[in-house]
């Protein structure tokens, strides 16, 4: 399987709804409200088609043989509480953020998710970035095994997203 990965089209954006859908509702099934992944799914389209501009720097596709699988994003911290991360020894801002990797239920245990996270890591990397992080559902265990096996560890911080119920989310992080 030869495995792509570029930056997002705006012809993208109903293939990248399309794989968002189907990941929600296989990964969060059982995690997620059905209906709140319901309402959430009906707006992906026009969200992607918003966002994939010609000017697109952070959201990314996953093709094998030319067919779109899965989307990642890789960029700075969105949120300004995750602008510095205090380590031992002090505060480093020299990180990214691994906004989200989603795939296709069909490609789940093939690999591609550790090439996609390896493709985060040299972004970040190519940025001069030291460390990465990212967020996951506290109740989400096959993500956090699976981002565990890549290298990450809890760093203690979390907070509350509202996704049909209060959902706590755990951050990781590694060192590149």
């Amino acid at each position: 399987m030869d495995i792509v990965i570029r930056l997002a089209k705006p012809d993208d954006a109903r293939d990248m709804a399309e794989i968002l859908s189907r990941s929600w509702e296989a990964a969060y099934r059982d995690i997620i409200p059905i209906n709140y992944i319901k309402e959430k799914n009906a707006t992906r389209h026009a969200l992607f088609k918003r966002i994939i501009t010609d000017e697109n720097d952070r959201q990314y596709v996953i093709q094998a043989d030319g067919k779109t699988i899965g989307v990642m994003c890789v960029a700075p911290p969105q949120e300004e509480a995750d602008v510095q991360i205090v380590h031992d020894s002090g505060i480093d801002d020299s990180f990214y953020e691994v906004h989200g990797i989603y795939l296709h239920p069909d490609v789940y245990r093939q690999g591609i998710g550790k090439v996609a996270m390896h493709f985060a890591f040299d972004k970040a990397r190519c940025a001069g970035k030291s460390h990465i992080i990212l967020w996951v559902f506290a109740e989400n265990t096959n993500a956090i095994k699976f981002y565990e096996n890549c290298g990450f560890t809890p760093d203690g911080a979390s907070k509350i997203y509202h996704c049909g119920k209060e959902m706590k989310c755990i951050r990781m992080r590694r060192k590149l």
